[in-house]
């Protein structure tokens, strides 16, 4: 319903409750306005009626019927109505009771109660939002006991009041009169108490929960003029004004708008989480303030309470109190659970969910910590990184459950070897690291109980696995200045690869170099766009695999410390990015690369890579403009390689990139692809000549998968007119399972090592 009809529809009901008001003053004599208020009642029963059908008829299903319902009921209640205007304003004679009038509107609560029931079965409510945790407390089921209880016995007490109690001790000469007179306060009862549970408890499905309130209103309205009356008949009144028919004229409007109204939005689970129904908090208390209101007043201004309200009334009170005592049970559990919620999501906040060591966020708080604490004597603070070697081949021989399997276990060794005062922390993947501090047996001793636990063999899915690592220590010295967590966590990665260059299963311990920690930044500053001292490229073939004939080479950027050490590309080439020389490492190796390639037959391309970040700007293109120009080098023996340091976030403007470097010749190629960022939607707005695939796609345990998605790119890339080249071969299984998926081009170390580029001994042959 749009506002402007919610504005309608409001001003209609003042405009009704107005006309009320106003007739019941009987300024033009109580005749009229007797007429005006028995017109008002059937003109609102019969609007009512017609709404009802006219909407039926375009539904389907429970919401027609049970409109239908309500049709058929105010149709009745309306000839009821009809009936007594005749005999009370034309017959001039007084309706007799029991009538045919008393037929019709005793026809109304018949086919409502039959409403209500096809209404809360209109359409059952998702999983999610039929159990939420607002409701579905640990006493919800005692709860809707003693809230029905509740709301029962109140409504009771008022028609008792009202009517009921007056008509039970009447002795009228005729039992078909007293009957009929009982039966309205009962089915009154009845309606109310159904209505307002139904709302309360909220049995309806949300997208129909207006048409309840809607119609629950109609009905009590309906009540409350029939109990009005019914008390005026009681007590003997001459003269009843229309004020009293008020919910015979508002009643109905009601119902009318409960038929008309249209399903509103299913609540989701964050309107559920967020939002607070009053009208569930508030009804079932609204009929026990009435109570008290009622019995007050008859304290006040009559005789009191009768023995039966009395009795019903004391009932009503434990029943609230015990209402309230499970209310409080249910907040103290319900504390209970967001504290223990709380710890648990703390916990998941800071520990690692396979194997319940620390993880990288909480390692690097408490080794800020540890670092920033007062001096120490030296080797009181041991930092030691463990990296498990060839741990692939344990996810390949037994799949990813049994790798975390092992993974389980290794951190359970670890802990093992440490006090309950260190750290043990999983970082990621097969890399744990373990933080000692306070007085520390010496490192070496350490770092050999480690090697030697993790020697002895792991049980994976019931066979022995034999595991080695590679680690990394450092003991800092107290007197270093200015040592920071990153450096320390940048020494012990350092020391970790270089052990595993040096065989795997080894620890190197972190020797501090005249020169002072290896800092590639600062070298790459210190060269001044030359070379640095220990930098050069390697280069890594690309073949055909018809013949493994070499098309092209990649070149890989290779650095080696002033103390010797030979640091892991990914270690220095993230250093120059975090120091943000990323562009001026894309130059330098982009000189390089078109410098080396010229020595080659003019049939070898060279493939560079160019993180994504740079893509398309101008300092980039003008160095490849330059490199090109200095070395007399043919455009299309360059490739650049978009590799995903970070996801492309405006393809628009790659794609103009990528065109201008074609424009100049250069072909343009994405690197690992199915891994990272990329996916196909890269291929529809990125215009590239090249697609190389990541080896996890080519490599993996499951062959036959691994064919078919492969068999499926190398097609896709073949209708977009696109090379293909599959990374990491290494076995001829491997080579042949790309060959029958179409694949023509290869890198890897079956075909070759990344070497020196007057090792390789290369030929040229044309694409």
């Amino acid at each position: 319903m749009t506002v402007r009809r919610y504005r309608v529809a409001i001003g209609l009901v003042v405009l009704l409750a107005c006309l009320v008001v106003l007739n019941g003053f009987a300024f033009w004599g109580d005749y009229f306005a007797q007429w005006v208020d028995d017109v008002l009642q059937l003109s609102t029963g019969l609007s009512a009626v017609i709404c009802g059908w006219v909407v039926a008829r375009r539904v389907r299903g429970t919401q027609r019927w049970w409109r239908l319902l309500i049709v058929f009921g105010m149709a009745g209640w309306s000839v009821g109505q009809f009936i007594w205007s005749w005999y009370q304003l034309i017959d001039g004679r007084g309706l007799p009771s029991p009538s045919m009038a008393d037929v019709g509107y005793l026809t109304f609560p018949v086919f409502a109660i039959a409403a209500l029931v096809v209404l809360a079965r209109s359409k059952e409510r998702p999983h999610s939002e039929r159990r939420q945790l607002s409701q579905w407390t640990a006493h919800f089921g005692m709860t809707v006991v003693l809230d029905g209880l509740v709301v029962t016995g109140s409504m009771f007490v008022l028609i008792w009041t009202a009517a009921l109690g007056q008509l039970v001790h009447s002795t009228g000469p005729e039992a078909l009169a007293w009957a009929v007179a009982i039966s309205y306060p009962l089915s009154d009862l009845v309606l109310v108490v159904m209505a307002v549970l139904l709302v309360v408890f909220d049995r309806v499905d949300r997208p129909y929960r207006t048409n309840l309130l809607l119609l629950a209103a109609g009905i009590v309205a309906l009540a409350c003029s029939d109990a009005v009356f019914a008390y005026l008949v009681s007590v003997g009144a001459e003269s009843m004004k229309p004020w009293s028919d008020a919910g015979f004229v508002l009643g109905p409007l009601f119902i009318a708008y409960a038929v008309l109204a249209s399903p509103g939005r299913r609540r989701t689970e964050d309107d559920a989480a967020t939002s607070v129904d009053w009208w569930q908090v508030a009804l079932p208390y609204l009929p026990v303030t009435a109570v008290a209101l009622l019995i007050t007043g008859q304290l006040v201004f009559g005789d009191g309470p009768d023995a039966v309200e009395v009795c019903v009334g004391l009932l009503i009170v434990f029943l609230v109190l015990a209402r309230q005592l499970l209310s409080l049970l249910d907040n103290r559990l319900l504390l209970v659970r967001v504290y223990e919620g709380q710890r648990q999501l703390a916990h998941q906040a800071f520990h690692d969910p396979l194997t319940g060591l620390a993880n990288r966020a909480l390692f690097a708080d408490r080794l800020d910590r540890a670092v920033a604490d007062e001096p120490r004597a030296e080797g009181a603070l041991v930092l030691i990184f463990v990296d498990l070697d060839d741990f692939k081949e344990v996810n390949d021989r037994f799949g990813h459950a049994g790798g975390d399997v092992l993974l389980h276990e290794v951190g359970q060794r670890l802990l093992g070897c440490v006090r309950s005062t260190d750290t043990v922390a999983r970082l990621g993947g097969d890399e744990f690291a373990i933080l000692l501090e306070g007085e520390v047996d010496a490192p070496e001793a350490v770092a050999e109980r480690i090697q030697g636990a993790l020697r002895r063999p792991f049980a994976v899915h019931g066979t022995l696995v034999a595991v080695r690592a590679s680690m990394g220590l450092v003991v800092p010295d107290p007197s270093e200045p200015l040592i920071t967590s990153d450096l320390l966590l940048g020494r012990a990665d350092t020391s970790m690869y270089a052990g595993k260059r040096l065989g795997k299963d080894t620890t190197v311990v972190y020797r501090p170099s005249a020169d002072g920690p290896p800092d590639f930044p600062s070298a790459l500053r210190q060269a001044r766009g030359g070379t640095p001292a220990g930098f050069s490229l390697a280069f890594q073939p690309i073949v055909l695999l018809a013949d493994e004939a070499p098309v092209a080479v990649e070149a890989l950027a290779r650095w080696t410390a002033p103390d010797g050490t030979e640091i892991a590309p990914d270690t220095f080439v993230r250093a120059a990015e975090a120091a943000g020389l990323g562009a001026e490492l894309d130059a330098l190796v982009l000189d390089l690369a078109c410098r080396e390639i010229t020595a080659l037959e003019p049939g070898l391309s060279v493939h560079v890579n160019v993180g994504a970040s740079r893509l398309g700007t101008a300092s980039l293109e003008q160095s490849i403009r330059d490199a090109l120009h200095r070395y007399r080098l043919p455009a299309y023996r360059l490739v650049v390689e978009i590799t995903e340091t970070i996801p492309i976030l405006d393809l628009t403007a790659a794609a103009e990139a990528i065109r201008r470097l074609r424009a100049l010749g250069v072909r343009v190629a994405l690197d690992d692809f199915g891994a990272g960022y990329s996916s196909l939607t890269w291929l529809h707005a990125l215009p590239v000549d090249l697609i190389k695939l990541d080896r996890a796609l080519t490599t993996g345990i499951q062959p036959a998968r691994d064919a078919a998605l492969c068999r499926s790119l190398v097609g896709l890339c073949a209708d977009l007119e696109l090379a293909v080249v599959a990374e990491g071969i290494e076995t001829a299984e491997q080579a042949e399972l790309i060959a029958r998926a179409g694949c023509t081009m290869a890198q890897g170390y079956r075909f070759g090592r990344p070497a020196p580029l007057a090792d390789l001994g290369l030929s040229g042959v044309v694409l």
